[in-house]
């Protein structure tokens, strides 16, 4: 029996356990648990947060455990009582007796050799064995708070300076991260970032067991709890020591009323102490604090009061992947892994968050494109790419211009080493068979066999979009006068927007999420009627609408060319083939099934298929999200040299101020144009 079959019934017994409960009790009740604890008692109490309303299954699993364990239960009782000494000892002899056998296991120091003199220093021995039983006792009692991993700063540096992760996906590296160090992980899409985190946040690769790790990947699932209650109950300790706390209390004040019957006292005694300890550990962790830093936290990431009041199931998608990000800054694990963090919140929540993780206190490891959060929280790059890992100190801008130094230098050295191979080689060719130059010729070619084998540097691979010009048409294109618009009459969105759209417009809407954004581009595309005002459309326009959630217009069992053949029928597979190349979804990508891309090369498909309308105005929610550092680059290209208008929305402060000359503000049941640019308006 060992510490994986453990895990492994937890797993199948209550599938919804997180997986830091699990590592926890699998080590717990395999090798750490004292001789007096009831294993299994604790172990109901840290699952019943996990059971909900699967009271039975909790039961059915405790059941299988015990048979599990059986055996070593059984075999700590037998040891845990009075035990027959094997040989007789006289008491009253006790100048037979070591004075430091108390401190050891049973090894009689001073008797071992009665006729020689002991070297050793009996009180310095004993002041050392008395250290040493200290700390095995300590670790024998060492609580959940321990075992959970949340350690204290000085014991994180002694144990984890540097955690050396050989990565399976990765061909001869290795990925090291240091204590206290932000990394952002960058590369190209497809190329495996967001598999190199799943390894590491399923420990399929060999990390120390005490290093916690929390991936911040899905979204929480809706249920009843609150939000603000989703957030402490991350905690598992914590929130496990809360529920003893209010149960001691409650058994307390059942045994006051019960009088002073011995066994009551000795009941309110035993209560009484272990409330102490609760009392303690929680101090420790300063829980008294949680619900304030709870709250803190949802209010940096765009949560109202009213909004933390709200139970998780009446959150969209993105918010519940904002709770997610929340709970995992409110454990603060060893390790905390992101994957774009910036594609599910705003400006103004991004602002926020760059400036938490700037003091973030262990490790981090993100995956971004978004140059300017890089920039902000990142103190070492991990560059990904052909199969490697490359390390830059520093943050976005540092590595962009350490790399191109570097690529600098290693085609001089390559473009040099080349021009000397052909020095020596041509006077090899010449001189090879001349009897009076053959003995000079031998030499240069053992120089040449000796210089290394240089290869020749990647060349910096760059992108290109392109969007067909669209065709004049005479103004006014789209207008909006005076709109109102509200799911209800008495509740409205927004109200009096005045906009004009035209081919030359390059507007970027900005504002919190919630308030009416994604609304206004929908009503631009006709997709919501206003309650009241006016809107003017040219009968000719064309508009061109990428959607935030673009995934859910794509069907997954199709290939890229045959989804572009089913939307817009009439030309050959090579024309579709030749058009998704535009957007380098080229060669056999564009024969792959859509459900096997990676998020950034689905975008690049849905962009295809975009350009295929020929729009005179594009409509652009979170455009950015999962397209790669180069990708962005070749979009923000193209939206520069194409000739119609467009109005986007977006996190990403660089694309914001490369395409957009406009700047509007939605909030507080308005659009407005914003005098300012993008920083102006994160500061404001």
């Amino acid at each position: 029996m060992s510490s994986a079959d453990v895990a492994r019934e937890i797993r199948s017994g209550l599938p919804g356990t997180e997986e830091i409960v699990v590592d926890y009790l699998s080590g717990y009740l395999v090798d750490d648990a004292g001789e007096d604890e009831d294993v299994l008692q604790i172990t109901r109490n840290m699952l019943e947060s996990f059971a909900n309303e699967q009271p039975a299954a909790l039961e059915q699993l405790l059941t299988r455990l015990g048979k599990i364990l059986e055996a070593r239960l059984s075999a700590r009782a037998k040891t845990s009582g009075p035990r027959k000494l094997e040989k007789a000892l006289e008491m009253g002899k006790t100048g037979a007796i070591s004075n430091t056998i108390a401190f050891t296991e049973g090894v009689d120091l001073e008797s071992i050799n009665k006729a020689k003199a002991s070297k050793v220093d009996v009180k310095k021995l004993e002041k050392q064995e008395a250290k040493l039983r200290a700390k095995i006792d300590k670790r024998a009692r060492r609580d959940l708070y321990e075992g959970s991993k949340l350690l204290d700063q000085h014991r994180k540096q002694q144990t984890y300076e540097e955690a050396f992760l050989k990565v399976n996906s990765l061909e001869a590296t290795s990925l090291t991260l240091a204590h206290g160090r932000r990394y952002g992980l960058i590369g190209r899409n497809g190329v495996g970032k967001s598999t190199l985190l799943r390894h590491i946040a399923l420990r399929e690769v060999p990390i120390p067991s005490h290093i916690t790790i929390l991936f911040v990947e899905q979204e929480i699932v809706g249920d009843d709890t609150l939000a603000i209650d989703s957030v402490l109950k991350a905690d598992v300790w914590r929130d496990s020591l809360m529920k003893e706390e209010a149960a001691l209390n409650a058994k307390l004040t059942e045994l006051d009323a019960e009088g002073n019957d011995k066994r009551f006292v000795d009941a309110r005694e035993e209560a009484a102490v272990r409330l102490a300890e609760v009392h303690q550990n929680l101090s420790e962790m300063d829980a008294e604090s949680g619900p304030a830093r709870a709250a803190s936290l949802l209010a940096g990431l765009g949560f109202s009061e009213a909004d933390q009041q709200r139970p998780t199931k009446s959150f969209s998608g993105g918010w519940r992947m904002r709770l997610a990000l929340a709970r995992a800054l409110f454990v603060k694990p060893h390790l905390l892994l992101l994957d774009e963090p910036s594609n599910h919140i705003d400006l103004n929540a991004l602002a926020w968050l760059e400036d938490y993780l700037q003091t973030w206190p262990g490790t981090l490891l993100v995956v971004s494109h978004d140059r300017a959060f890089l920039d902000a929280v990142a103190t070492d790059i991990v560059h990904q790419h052909s199969g490697r890992l490359d390390y830059y100190k520093g943050n976005f801008i540092q590595f962009y211009s350490t790399k191109s130094e570097r690529d600098k230098k290693l085609l001089k050295e390559y473009e040099t080493q080349m021009e000397y191979r052909k020095h020596l080689q041509a006077f090899i060719d010449r001189w090879r068979y001349n009897a009076n130059r053959a003995a000079q010729a031998q030499s240069k070619i053992k120089i040449l066999e000796k210089l290394p084998d240089l290869q020749p540097p990647e060349t910096e691979e760059t992108e290109t979009f392109r969007f067909p010009d669209c065709d004049k048409i005479s103004p006014p294109l789209l207008q909006l006068s005076g709109v109102s618009f509200g799911y209800t009459p008495d509740k409205l969105i927004m109200k009096n927007v005045d906009i004009d759209v035209s081919l030359d417009s390059r507007i970027a809407v900005v504002g919190a999420n919630g308030a009416g954004k994604s609304t206004l581009i929908k009503l631009l595309t006709g997709e919501l009627n206003p309650l009241s005002g006016q809107m003017n459309r040219n009968g000719r326009l064309r508009i061109g609408y990428f959607a935030q959630h673009h995934v859910d217009t794509l069907t997954p069992s199709m290939s890229p060319v045959s989804f572009l053949a089913s939307k817009f029928p009439g030309k050959s597979e090579q024309e579709y083939r030749s058009h998704l190349g535009n957007f380098q979804i080229s060669g056999m990508t564009g024969l792959q099934l859509i459900g096997t891309l990676s998020g950034g090369q689905k975008s690049r498909v849905a962009f295809a298929a975009l350009s295929l309308q020929n729009p005179h105005i594009l409509l652009l929610d979170e455009p950015t999200n999962h397209l790669d550092i180069e990708g962005l680059d070749a979009l923000m290209n193209a939206l520069q040299k194409w000739n119609g208008g467009v109005i986007l929305i977006s996190h990403d402060e660089r694309f914001i101020t490369t395409v957009a000359t406009e700047l509007w503000v939605c909030g507080e049941g308005s659009v407005s144009k914003f005098m300012g640019d993008v920083q102006a308006y994160k500061v404001r």
